[in-house]
């Protein structure tokens, strides 16, 4: 028996869909919509495209977009100041900067700027505190969408034997952090992994984010364990992820495809982080008493 192919088209739609219509009340309750800062430095084409992608998107479900391009001679000064602007100007929620930025740039010192409460990336040095002390803030997009998929897909959390291939600060360590806090046994494996095969072939839920095309083959897979692949590599045959999906389909009870697996979850929690944050800034500026 094949598995379920998981459709992350499908959820991310609906992920988006509960931010539109969440959003009329919110920008009632603030007084304005709320807004997503994007700042593109520099003409790199990749990061031209996912930028006009959140801002597409973020359009769509009706958030207010405050971009800013920023040439690639920009100091970086410059850039810390507009970062600066954005994080006191209370119509806007979110604030995201485009890495990586040009050369002679500190792109993890800029994104250290971001106010917390603002960072919809989820990536700074104190979200990331947050997340690994379990305190509220927002969390990277990517490792929540993977989250939401195992969820929307009812896959049982609480005990079961996790298994994260790759420990980026952008996918693998946030990832893991949100499966420990959902009580699942947690490994993170990488380079120096020994019996890499071994390891994966005891998960439950089994997540490959390492960058690796076609890295993990059904000798890797648990019979009927869910694969998630975070992977997007490019190569001469198309975009394949970190899974050999045609050889691991049959084994396991449930996998993303690449594409329409993972990637589109990344936007769709970007706008809900964008939400979560206009609703903490609201709650900082008029606490309950």
């Amino acid at each position: 028996m094949s598995a379920t192919i998981i459709d992350g088209r499908a959820v991310a739609a609906r992920v988006r869909e509960a931010v539109a219509e969440a959003l009329p009340a919110l920008s009632q309750e603030l007084g304005h919509a709320p807004g997503l800062a994007t700042i593109l430095v520099g003409d790199d084409a990749a990061s031209a495209i996912y930028v006009k992608n959140k801002r597409k998107a973020s359009a769509e479900v009706g958030i207010v977009d405050h971009h800013r391009h920023l040439p690639g001679s920009v100091t970086h000064d410059d850039v810390a100041a507009v970062i600066e602007e954005l994080g006191q100007d209370p119509e806007i929620s979110g604030i995201l900067l485009q890495l990586p930025v040009p050369a002679g740039l500190d792109g993890a010192a800029l994104s250290a700027q971001i106010p917390p409460e603002k960072d919809v990336d989820g990536l700074t040095p104190l979200s990331a505190g947050r997340l690994a002390q379990g305190m509220p803030g927002l969390r990277p997009c990517t490792p929540l969408g993977v989250i939401e998929l195992l969820d929307t897909y009812h896959v049982a959390l609480e005990g079961a034997q996790a298994v994260v291939v790759g420990r980026s600060d952008l996918v693998g360590k946030p990832l893991a952090a949100l499966l420990l806090q959902r009580n699942a046994t947690v490994t993170i494996c990488h380079s120096r992994t020994r019996n890499l095969a071994d390891v994966c072939a005891r998960a439950d839920v089994l997540v490959a984010a390492v960058g690796s095309p076609m890295l993990i083959g059904p000798h890797h897979v648990k019979e009927r364990a869910a694969v998630i692949d975070v992977g997007m590599n490019r190569t001469d045959e198309g975009l394949r992820g970190d899974v050999d999906f045609e050889a691991v389909a049959p084994r396991a009870g449930l996998i993303t495809p690449v594409p329409g697996g993972v990637g589109p979850m990344t936007i769709a929690m970007l706008l809900r982080n964008t939400l979560s944050a206009a609703r903490l800034q609201r709650e900082l500026r008029d606490p309950v008493s």
